[in-house]
């Protein structure tokens, strides 16, 4: 197979930053990819409606009308849970987000204690409004490659069986842990699978020296957790679909004595994509993967638009870095020859 068509994509995981940041790397998402959740970890957070709505139409000003952003509330123990049932009522958002305090970049405002959030998640889950988990505990005596495991045991799973009706996806999973988790329940759970960490182990990261562009968060796992990611999210199984978490960071802040966790895949994603699903043999898995699973999950229509993936000879090249106002954002190199484009 040489050409590929399939719907246009969605990324169901994404941060945009805000500012010069936003303006420098949104036209990189919305070149291939019709809509996107949007991560809502700004400084200050977004953590009401019209937070919600004043950040979507500050998107939608510098990408225009062919991408929709999908918005989210931050969740925190202040939330008030009339608010977000009345901001997704209207339309404003599509879901809330769920981070565990110091967890990950901007997430100081998170939760620690998890009965406080316990209305707003009973709201959501009459209203139907999806929960979209952060998977890691934040204890310091937990090891940081254990902490998507013992999410699941200690809170994801107790969350769930507390709040029956809640529709949950555990975001970016990197675990073997997590896939089984998914395929052992039946309804009202899905996952978002990166790009990267269907790429990287975390020998990427530490061998040869510390690879700061590598390093992210959730932090990739052993090599036998990525090939589980890859056989999940090429099996053809709906609960799992694309989730870049594709985040930007300026190579200052990546390339210092304490850098900042992300990796940044808006560019590549697809032609990363192409090549994974064409090692496996499931090229004709990626369709579900990239354009109908996430859709499926969220109620929301497949898009009319298409998009054409092509194989080429010559491997497809895409610059290094970004350059923003704020500063170079460097592109995640997987590491291998790309072949296939989007034409």
């Amino acid at each position: 197979m040489t050409h590929l068509t399939i719907p246009r994509p969605d990324d169901w995981h994404l941060h945009l930053r805000d500012g010069a940041m936003l303006e420098g790397i949104a036209p990189e998402s919305a070149r291939h990819f019709a809509r996107a959740i949007i991560m809502p970890n700004l400084v200050p957070p977004v953590v009401t409606g019209a937070q919600a709505a004043a950040y979507r139409e500050r998107i939608r000003a510098v990408t225009g009308d062919s991408f929709t952003p999908l918005m989210t509330l931050y969740l925190t123990e202040e939330t008030d849970p009339a608010d977000v049932v009345a901001a997704h009522r209207d339309g404003i958002i599509t879901s809330v987000k769920l981070y565990p305090a110091g967890a990950t970049t901007n997430s100081a405002s998170g939760v620690t204690n998890f009965d406080r959030v316990r209305p707003v998640l009973e709201a959501m889950a009459e209203a139907g409004i999806p929960l979209c988990c952060h998977g890691e505990v934040t204890d310091h005596d937990i090891d940081i490659f254990d902490r998507e495991a013992v999410f699941i045991d200690r809170v994801l799973d107790p969350i769930r069986r507390a709040t029956p009706g809640l529709r949950v996806v555990m975001e970016h999973i990197t675990t073997a842990d997590a896939v089984a988790y998914v395929q052992s329940q039946t309804e009202n759970l899905g996952a978002t699978i990166t790009t990267h960490h269907l790429v990287i182990n975390r020998n990427h990261i530490l061998v040869g020296g510390i690879k700061p562009h590598y390093y992210c968060l959730p932090v990739a796992k052993r090599e036998s957790h990525r090939l589980a990611l890859v056989q999940a999210a090429t099996s053809g199984d709906a609960r799992f679909f694309l989730g870049t978490d594709s985040a930007p960071h300026t190579d200052d802040a990546k390339e210092n004595a304490c850098g900042c966790a992300g990796c940044f895949t808006a560019t590549n994603t697809m032609s990363i994509l192409a090549h994974v699903f064409e090692a496996e043999g499931a090229l004709d898995k990626l369709e579900g993967f990239a354009s109908r699973n996430g859709p499926a999950f969220y109620h929301l229509p497949v898009n009319d638009a298409t998009i054409t993936l092509e194989k080429t000879d010559s491997p497809v090249t895409y610059s290094a870095k970004i350059e923003t106002s704020a500063g170079p954002i460097t592109v995640f190199d997987p590491g291998f020859p790309l072949h296939w484009r989007v034409v």
